[in-house]
């Protein structure tokens, strides 16, 4: 276990009661044993003194895939957990999009194993149809009871309403949560860009937002019928935010998050027909680009992820029609978010995933356990390849303006550096 003392961080953390006071924070053996204004340096310990350090409860990501088992050449899961560390985060929620698919309690164990004494603490996701097909439910107890913190079948709807019926009610028996990306197939179609002035233009097949936004509505009238826990990752449109906003009145249980590059971009970045930039969904125009940015401040979105999806360069060089969706994400994702948003709510909306998937975050005070983020606020700079640590290097931020810089986490006993 690295022992640790921090030099002058400001902490932001509104569940401390150090909260916005710059202090020394002393942690022996992973746990935090003396805040004060001046610790003088120990034995045996190393020193973080960086100007302009801030830190905060650990960051979760809600969103990653690392390939691994089955896509190795995009990302293993031991190098995707040290990207995760070196970007900030203490935890990440894997999603089942292996080969095969994490939808039984044998590849739940696989992944954890593989996670095993990594500074970044690895959640899987288990699929929640077999293969991820949409057919049949998995095995979603089992995986529960190894370790699984939520179900759902990434980037991929469940079509048949009645089979997400019995998902959101089988679950409840032992709380657990059903995460539904919402898109109706039909209407998608072969679309491949935002529908609008933009993938007009361009001759590009669109994808309305009605496709999101049908599927939001019936997803929330099934949780209204059948109570339980649902989470809507990745919104896009402004009905979404409308209509979860609207069943948050009601008092239904369910959040939802936002992806960055849908936070940052819109869709007349495509106008150069650079694949980096295609994801699902699809960046939109402007002004919900702008409404997205709105309904994180006001507390309608729960959580922000960087759906970090590592893609090759056989999967994503191709012409826009032809590439796969998914950008990389965790390296840029503070840097991104610093450029648009406060820093209190971007920790908020960072930490906030682990109270979505119920999983402690402990605060920075006296004998707690150090679960830590540790980054500064003021430097301004570009992201570009040499920014990037992950095996694939599909990102759809290269030569954004970036503000803030990680310095690295300390969790699990260990301190991880980004230098």
């Amino acid at each position: 276990m690295t022992q640790v003392i921090l030099k002058q961080a400001k902490i932001i953390d509104a569940s401390s009661p150090f909260h916005n006071q710059v202090m020394d924070i002393k942690i022996e053996n992973g746990t935090i044993t003396q805040i004060e204004k001046e610790i003088a340096a120990t034995s045996g310990f190393e020193v973080v003194n960086i100007p302009n350090l801030h830190v905060s409860q650990g960051w979760m990501d809600s969103s990653v895939s690392f390939g691994e088992p089955g896509y190795e050449d995009r990302e293993t899961i031991e190098n995707g957990l040290k990207v995760a560390a070196k970007s900030g985060f203490t935890a990440v929620a894997l999603q089942p999009n292996s080969n095969p698919t994490i939808d039984n309690q044998a590849q739940v164990r696989f992944v954890l194993d593989r996670a095993k004494n990594q500074a970044t603490t690895l959640y899987p996701v288990g699929a929640l149809t077999k293969g991820s097909e949409g057919t049949d439910l998995a095995e979603l107890f089992d995986m529960k009871n190894a370790g699984a913190i939520a179900f759902g079948d990434y980037k991929k709807a469940v079509q048949n309403a009645n089979l997400q019926k019995i998902a959101l009610q089988y679950v409840q028996d032992f709380d657990g949560m059903v995460i539904a990306f919402c898109q109706d197939s039909s209407l998608k179609g072969i679309g491949i860009a935002n529908e609008g002035e933009v993938s007009t233009k361009l001759g590009m097949k669109g994808i309305p937002a009605l496709a999101e936004e049908l599927q939001v509505a019936r997803n929330l009238f099934l949780l209204e019928y059948t109570g339980g826990k649902l989470h809507i990752p990745t919104i896009s449109t402004q009905g979404s935010i409308k209509l979860i906003k609207e069943a948050k009145a009601k008092g239904l249980n369910v959040t939802c998050s936002v992806a960055i590059h849908n936070l940052v971009l819109n869709d007349e970045i495509l106008m150069g027909f650079d694949s980096r930039y295609k994801v699902l969904p699809p960046l939109r125009e402007e002004a919900t680009r702008k409404a997205l940015v709105e309904a994180v401040l006001e507390g309608t979105i729960d959580c922000i992820t960087s759906d970090h999806n590592p893609l090759d360069i056989e999967l994503k060089k191709l012409e826009f029609d032809l590439a796969k969706d998914g950008t990389i994400g965790l390296e840029s994702a503070f840097g991104a978010l610093l450029t648009i948003l406060p820093l209190e709510v971007i920790v908020n909306k960072l930490t906030g995933n682990k109270l979505v998937f119920n999983i402690d975050n402990p605060s920075i005070k006296n004998g707690n356990k150090a679960d830590i983020s540790l980054f500064t606020t003021e430097e301004n700079w570009i992201f570009g390849k040499e920014n990037i640590l992950s095996k694939s290097k599909n990102s759809a931020f290269l030569g954004q303006k970036m503000k803030g810089k990680v310095i690295g986490i300390y969790n699990n006993g260990q301190l991880i550096m980004n230098n």
